[in-house]
């Protein structure tokens, strides 16, 4: 029975970690604090797959993932935080779109966390208001105000042409 639930868990992994690691990284705007996250939450996933495998496995291992950054965020201000380079293989010159991204990161990192949560979950997950109220075990009305004031925060800061191509 281990050796099926592990074969499962390995499955689950290898099709959902970079879905898993782009909430994360919507969520930290860094890719080191995102993959922590991810492992975090696989670690945790893992310890109770026996009861979750299966539909449910997607939906908990984000839930995981979504409160363990409030937590980070929390103890992250009495923690000293170093900057490494990325690691990643060069690609072809993207400034625009990292400059996108990075001011997209930069608004979505200023939200209170459970905004962020709700904006997260609602645009780059896609979900309906009800599941994203699922997912953050709060009411339809708190993620549809967090969504208004949330998008009204960033509308504030970003330029107008980048909220429009959204």
């Amino acid at each position: 029975m281990r050796a099926q639930h592990e074969a499962a868990f390995e499955a689950f992994v290898a099709a959902r970690s970079d879905d898993l690691l782009r909430v994360g990284f919507l969520l930290t705007a860094d890719r080191g604090h995102a993959e922590d996250l991810l492992q975090t939450a696989l670690l945790e996933a893992y310890r109770h797959w026996g009861r979750i495998s299966g539909e449910d496995a997607y939906p908990y291992v984000r839930k995981v993932l979504v409160t363990s950054a409030a937590s980070w965020r929390r103890r992250r201000t009495t923690q000293e935080i170093v900057s490494l380079p990325a690691h990643d293989a060069p690609e072809p010159d993207q400034t625009d779109v990292f400059a996108e991204r990075d001011v997209m990161a930069t608004a979505l990192a200023a939200l209170p966390p459970r905004m962020r949560a709700v904006l997260v979950l609602r645009y780059g997950e896609d979900l309906g208001e009800a599941a994203t109220a699922a997912a953050l075990g709060c009411s339809v009305n708190t993620v549809k105000s967090q969504t208004t004031r949330g998008l009204a925060r960033l509308r504030a800061v970003l330029p107008a042409r980048a909220l429009e191509e959204r």
